[in-house]
């Protein structure tokens, strides 16, 4: 009887815990938090963000994303130029280094969707093709956080 109480309240308790945004591997690589924001109705852009760990003995690159949710989609970065913030496409792709992390986070490196086929609504998902120069592909989803967050919600 106390068995089936104690299974029964952890059964209610792990129903009761937020959905934690899903962690994928390929290779040496492990991506954490992937998100975005929601955007306006009329945006033709958004960004995607999340953290890369690079296991590895070996560094790795970022080589290309695609995603159905856009017509083009380029790995970004931002960065000051005296008192411009300016964004342009990383045409040889993002360098992940051996036993390092590199985070992909607004106003830094960040996955950016042009053409936006329809609007990210907050709650939804967005699927992406993340292309490695050694470890391959992967595909994983993006959590869609409210218009403006500053960082995932878990």
């Amino acid at each position: 009887m106390i068995i089936r109480r104690l299974t029964l309240a952890v059964a209610i308790a792990l129903l009761a815990l937020p959905a934690f945004a899903q962690d994928y591997k390929v290779g040496a690589l492990e991506i954490t938090r992937p998100w975005t924001r929601a955007t306006p109705a009329t945006a033709q852009s958004g960004g995607g963000f999340l953290t890369i760990v690079n296991k590895g003995t070996t560094a790795d690159r970022l080589i290309a994303a695609r995603s159905t949710a856009s017509d083009k989609v380029e790995v970004h970065e931002m960065r000051m130029d005296g008192n411009v913030m300016r964004m342009r496409e990383l045409e040889k792709g993002l360098e992940i280094p051996a036993d390092a992390t590199v985070m992909l986070k607004p106003g830094g490196y960040h996955i950016m969707f042009m053409g936006l086929k329809a609007p990210f609504a907050k709650d939804t998902k967005v699927p992406v093709t993340l292309v490695f120069e050694k470890a391959g592909s992967l595909d994983i989803v993006l959590d869609v956080e409210a218009l403006g967050a500053s960082a995932p919600k878990h």
